[in-house]
């Protein structure tokens, strides 16, 4: 028979065992967002996430970080990482894909409104021995001052998703009691200096976390979403690129973290990452669409 000793580690065992499924599951105000793993300290800074046809997603860190790409599985374990030749990261913000593999990293932070070296990275080559590089540089159409006034403080960058050959920029408003969530702008997805478009606006109530801070579109180009601390919007029904024009589903998440990078897993699931702070850990995050 087994001792009182065996019995209680047994018992503890068990304990265990019930906290580790009850962790791993865990879930928020939104039952639909639920924790799928603590992300390792190195992307404790992840700004953007993607994923390619190989299933495994690609990911950046934001400013003050090396130039590389992490490439990580739907766990968010680290699988390999890469450095981009050819490019530096002032502030990387944005991370997304075309039909082709080919990767766009988005170095346009622009906290201050006051930078001129915006830029994108084209990279190929992904799935083959050797990394192809092309930069995209651009320019906001409409910015005439850097920094400009205080009231026009509309030419950060953190969204970004790539559609029938060009990339959409999705901006950061910075205007305070302003009600516009964001401005939408085109640049073409080949090398060259391109004057960005304006699109559009899209105006909401405006809160303190309501900046747009990631977006992904999904693999038949019939949704995108927008990401922000505690919100997602979710944009479908859309004509060409009148994104805000079709139908806007406003899902709050319930849970406020400084959540920045968002991509389909398919149709019906987005996973999300967020930035460690001073007193919270990065995760990989799941959501089910309804």
């Amino acid at each position: 028979m087994p001792g009182i000793k065996e019995n209680k580690i047994t018992n503890i065992s068990y304990i265990l065992f019930f906290l580790v499924i009850i962790v791993s599951c865990k879930k928020y105000g939104n039952d639909n967002l639920k924790v799928i793993n603590k992300l390792a300290k190195s992307l404790g800074e992840l700004s953007g996430i993607t994923i390619l046809s190989d299933s495994l997603l690609y990911g950046i860190n934001d400013s003050g970080n090396k130039n590389e790409i992490f490439i990580l599985d739907q766990k968010g374990n680290i699988l390999d990482k890469k450095r981009i030749p050819n490019s530096k990261n002032i502030d990387w913000e944005d991370i997304t894909y075309d039909a082709y593999n080919n990767l766009y990293v988005g170095d346009f932070g622009n906290n201050k409104n006051v930078r001129k070296d915006l830029a994108i990275y084209k990279i190929s080559g992904l799935f083959d021995s050797e990394l192809n590089v092309s930069k995209i540089t651009f320019y906001f159409e409409d910015q005439k001052k850097f920094p400009p006034k205080k009231k026009r403080l509309r030419f950060d960058v953190e969204a970004m998703i790539h559609l029938k050959g060009y990339l959409y920029l999705f901006t950061k408003n910075r205007v305070k009691n302003d009600d516009i969530l964001t401005n939408l702008y085109r640049v073409p997805s080949t090398s060259g200096n391109h004057a960005a478009q304006f699109i559009g606006s899209f105006k909401i109530n405006h809160d303190a976390t309501d900046f747009i801070t990631g977006a992904a579109i999904n693999q038949t180009k019939d949704k995108i979403v927008l990401l922000a601390h505690s919100k997602i919007w979710l944009l479908s029904d859309f004509n060409k690129d009148h994104f805000f024009d079709g139908t806007v589903t406003v899902i709050d998440l319930k849970h406020s973290s400084q959540k920045e990078g968002i991509c389909f897993k398919n149709d019906s699931t987005l996973l999300i990452v967020d930035e460690r702070r001073k007193h919270t850990k990065s995760y990989l995050y799941e959501y089910k669409l309804q």
